[in-house]
């Protein structure tokens, strides 16, 4: 497969298992979620009939948008831990949870209406970051949004006593500097102070 590099490897390893087991599908966890999309998704005139999340972990988004929409839900998640949660939560086909990374995404040009990730594009080393993105696009359709950690400037922070497995930047601007055609439908902030969410900036793009 391709796009293993160091990062993927450490989600693969007992990081990523341990990360798994210590997230929270608690009622008040997925009422966050299901918030978070009901906003994200509010500005569209239709709902996605497809939908991606690139590295969806146990499945959190997923159970949330399984909650309320009608469309279909594909992930892909390269921890076999998360993936095996992630198979067996009720909210997607075992057979729509697929092992894969950003930078190879198995899926044809534009074959899913929304693409999107929360919280995994932070840990794409930058070099890599273009490439996970071209693919996002590639497989998008219509649709493309991201919820990550935010700072104007590209900035890597230590992750657990870990380096070079986190980095926050305008993700927003990275996408319009590399897309020219993307539209911005629609961007905000959940404060975790209020919602319960991580500090997370979003962003939701339409394509031509």
């Amino acid at each position: 497969m391709t796009g293993i590099n160091d990062q993927v490897s450490f989600w693969r390893g007992a990081f990523g298992d341990d990360y798994a087991n210590r997230n929270d599908a608690s009622t008040e966890v997925l009422d966050s979620r299901i918030a978070m999309w009901r906003r994200i998704l509010d500005p569209l005139p239709e709902p996605p009939r497809s939908i991606l999340e690139v590295g969806a972990n146990i499945g959190l988004n997923m159970r949330a948008l399984a909650s309320f929409s009608q469309a279909d839900l594909h992930a892909v998640e390269p921890g076999t831990k998360a993936r095996e949660i992630l198979s067996t939560c009720g909210a997607l086909p075992p057979e729509h949870v697929v092992d894969g990374t950003a930078a190879a995404l198995p899926f044809d040009d534009a074959s899913i209406d929304m693409v999107f990730t929360s919280g995994v594009l932070i840990h794409i080393a930058p070099d890599d970051l273009l490439p996970a993105c071209r693919e996002m696009y590639r497989v998008s359709g219509r649709y493309i949004a991201c919820a990550e950690y935010f700072n104007p400037v590209p900035v890597e922070m230590e992750y657990r006593g870990h380096t070079g497995f986190l980095w926050k930047r305008d993700f927003g601007g990275f996408w319009l500097n590399n897309f020219a055609d993307l539209e911005l439908v629609d961007y905000g902030f959940f404060w975790k102070r209020a919602t319960g969410l991580d500090d997370l900036t979003w962003w939701l793009f339409r394509k031509p």
